[in-house]
C-alpha cells in the first residue's frame, strides 16, 4: 500500500506530503490546481523518463519520494532481497531526483539505484489507470496472468511452464549430441588413422629416455670398454697396482701395530680399502669385459629413436602426451559409436516431454477459454452501469505456430466502446476517460486476484454524470474493498463515496504559484462537495445536497 506521496519542488510544488490511507482515496480541486502534476510526479517512480523542464522555477532540482508497506508484499519483498535491498522496518521507499541541470539519480531504500529498477518495483504497486504509460493492464503478458488467476489456471499455467522448460532443455542436450557426433563423424577417418599410428607404434612410458641411454652406450661401447679395463689394471691388474700398494701398506702397519697400538685402527682403515679396492677393480674388469659392440642394435635403436621422435612432434612434446592422445584419440572413438545409442535415448526423452507439453497447454486452453467467455459476459453486464451502454469486450485467444513457455495462444482483451464497431485492442482505446471506465470494470471482477496493491484512476469521470457517476462511485468503492485506490474526479457523486478526501489547491509563495493539498472532513468536505455539485457551497440548499451525498449510500460500504 501507497502510506505516502512527498513532492519537492516539482512543477508548481514547493514542498508537499501526500498521507494516504487504505480504501478509496479521492483527489478534487479546480481545474488547473495541479492534480495532474501529482500523477506527473508519481510517474517518474513508475519508469517515466525525468526531464530538467519539471524543476521548480528557482530551485535546482526536483524531488519525488514514495513509502510503501509491504507487510502484505511477499513476492515484492523477495524481488527486493534478490536485488541486493532490503525493506526497512516492513517499508519501501522509492525516490527519484530530477536535478535542474539535466542529471538524474534514484535510490531504494537510501541505496543508489537505477531509473528502471525504482520503476520496476513501482510498477508493481502502483497501477495507474488514465495515462497509457503505465497501465499494466495493457500489456499481452498482464492479460494471460490476469485470465490465468481469474481461471485458477496457476497451476495449469505453471506446469505448461515447466514442461516447456524441460523440453527446452532436452532440446539443447540433443542439438549438443548432434553436434557432438557430427563432429566425431567428420573426423572419425582421421581420428582412426592417428590412433592407429601410435597404436603401431607401442610406445611405453619413458621408452624414449630408456632409448636415448643404450645407444649412448652402443655409440660409445668401445671407449667403455678400453677405459673401464685401464681402471681395473689400475686398481688390481698391474704390476704396483692400487691394490698392491694397499696391500704393502697394510702389512707395514700390522707389523707397527706391535710395538704402538694406536695404529691398530689406521690398519683397519687400510685393509677396508684394500677390499673395496680389489672388489672395485674386479667390477670393473667385469665391465670391460662385458661391453658389447653390436652396429645392428644401434641401428635399430636409431630407427626407434626416430619414431619416438616423430610421435613427439605430432602429439607431443612429450612422450606422455603421446600416450595420453592415444587414450583419448580411443575415447572419441568410442564415443562416437555409444553416442547413436545415447542420441536416440535424449530423443525419445524430447518426444515424450513435446507430448507432456502438449498436454498442459491443452489442458491450460481449455480453462483460458472457459474463463474467456465468463470474462466477456461479465464485463459486457457491468459496462453499461459504466456509461458504456452496447460496449462488446472479447477476450481473443489467437492459437500461436508453437507451444511457448505461455501455452499455444496469445491472450489479448479487446473491446468496443460503440455499437456496430469492431472490438480492438485494449491500447487502442483513445479516451483515457473510457479506458479507464474500462480498466475499474475489469479491476471490479478481477479484484480478489489482481496482485498490484494500489490503483489510480484519472479521468474516469470524463464525459459521464448523473446515474452512470453513481454506478462508477459505487464500483470504486467495491474495488476499494480490496485494494487501495487513489481516484482524480471532477465528479461530487465520485468524490462523497470516499474514505479519505484531499482537496488539492493553487496558491502563491514568494510570488510564485505553488499547489498545496488539504485534507479534508466534517465541514470542509459538505463544502467542497456542495462546490463540485455546482451551486454555492456557502448556501444551505447546495449543503442539504452535499450532506446527503456523504451520508447516503455511504450505505455503499
Amino acid at each position: 500500500m501507497l502510506l505516502e506521496l512527498r513532492i519537492r519542488d516539482f512543477a508548481v510544488i514547493q514542498d508537499l506530503a501526500v498521507e494516504l490511507g487504505p480504501g478509496l482515496n479521492v483527489l478534487t480541486g479546480e481545474t488547473g490546481a495541479g492534480k495532474s502534476i501529482l500523477l506527473g510526479a508519481l510517474s517518474l517512480l513508475l519508469g517515466e523518463r525525468a526531464s530538467s523542464d519539471s524543476v521548480r522555477a528557482g530551485a535546482d532540482r526536483a524531488l519525488v519520494e514514495a513509502v510503501f508497506d509491504l507487510s502484505d508484499r511477499p513476492l515484492v519483498r523477495q524481488r527486493l532481497a534478490e536485488s541486493g535491498f532490503e525493506p526497512e522496518d516492513g517499508l519501501l521507499v522509492l525516490r527519484r531526483e530530477v536535478q535542474a541541470a539535466g542529471r538524474n539519480r534514484a535510490w531504494i531504500n537510501g541505496s543508489p539505484a537505477t531509473a528502471g529498477t525504482v520503476g520496476d518495483f513501482g510498477s508493481r504497486l502502483v497501477d495507474l489507470h488514465g495515462q497509457h504509460e503505465h497501465q499494466t493492464l495493457l500489456e499481452p503478458e498482464e492479460q494471460r496472468s490476469i485470465l490465468d488467476a481469474f481461471a485458477g489456471a496457476g497451476d495449469a499455467a505453471r506446469a505448461v511452464r515447466e514442461a516447456y522448460l524441460r523440453l527446452s532443455e532436452l532440446k539443447g542436450l540433443r542439438d549438443q549430441r548432434e553436434a557432438r557426433q557430427r563432429e566425431l563423424a567428420a573426423r572419425a577417418d582421421f581420428l582412426r588413422f592417428q590412433l592407429e599410428e601410435i597404436r603401431a607404434a607401442r610406445p611405453r612410458a619413458d621408452e624414449d629416455e630408456e632409448v636415448e641411454a643404450e645407444l649412448r652406450r652402443l655409440d660409445h661401447a668401445e671407449e667403455l670398454a678400453r677405459s673401464a679395463g685401464e681402471a681395473h689394471d689400475l686398481l688390481y691388474d698391474d704390476q704396483g697396482s692400487a691394490s698392491e700398494r694397499l696391500s704393502r701398506v697394510r702389512d707395514i702397519l700390522q707389523r707397527l701395530s706391535r710395538f704402538d697400538e694406536s695404529l691398530a685402527d689406521l690398519r683397519d682403515q687400510v685393509e677396508t680399502a684394500y677390499h673395496l679396492t680389489t672388489e672395485l677393480g674386479r667390477s670393473l674388469g667385469d665391465y670391460a669385459a662385458d661391453v658389447e659392440v653390436d652396429p645392428g642394435r644401434a641401428e635399430e635403436l636409431r630407427r626407434r629413436s626416430d619414431l619416438l621422435a616423430g610421435l613427439k612432434r605430432k602429439y607431443g612434446p612429450e612422450l606422455a602426451d603421446v600416450l595420453s592422445t592415444g587414450e583419448r584419440l580411443a575415447a572419441e572413438l568410442d564415443e562416437l559409436e555409444s553416442g547413436q545409442m545415447e542420441l536416440e535415448g535424449v530423443e525419445r526423452a524430447v518426444e515424450a516431454a513435446a507430448g507432456e507439453l502438449q498436454a498442459c497447454a491443452a489442458t491450460l486452453t481449455e480453462a483460458r477459454t472457459e474463463a474467456a467467455r465468463r470474462l466477456e459476459t461479465a464485463m459486457e453486464a457491468l459496462l453499461p452501469d459504466l456509461g458504456l451502454a452496447g460496449a462488446v469486450f472479447r477476450v481473443v485467444l489467437e492459437a500461436t505456430a508453437e507451444v511457448s513457455a505461455h501455452g499455444r495462444e496469445r491472450v489479448e482483451f479487446q473491446v468496443s466502446l460503440n455499437e456496430g464497431f469492431v472490438p480492438r485492442p485494449l491500447a487502442r482505446i483513445a479516451s483515457g476517460g473510457e479506458l479507464s471506465r474500462v480498466m475499474l470494470a475489469l479491476k471490479r471482477i478481477l479484484a480478489t486476484v489482481d496482485q498490484v496493491p494500489t490503483l489510480i484512476f484519472d479521468e474516469i469521470d470524463a464525459g459521464i454524470g448523473g446515474v452512470v457517476a453513481t454506478f462508477v462511485a459505487r464500483k470504486l468503492r467495491e474495488v476499494a474493498e480490496h485494494h487501495q485506490v487513489l481516484v482524480i474526479t471532477h465528479l461530487a457523486q465520485l468524490a462523497s463515496v470516499g474514505h479519505r478526501h484531499l482537496r488539492v489547491q493553487k496558491t502563491t509563495l514568494d510570488g510564485l504559484a505553488a499547489t498545496t493539498l488539504v485534507p479534508l472532513e466534517d465541514e470542509a468536505r459538505v463544502e467542497e462537495i456542495a462546490r463540485m455539485l455546482g451551486g454555492d457551497p456557502q448556501s444551505a440548499t447546495s449543503r442539504t445536497h452535499a450532506r446527503e451525498l456523504l451520508n447516503g449510500p455511504a450505505a455503499w460500504g
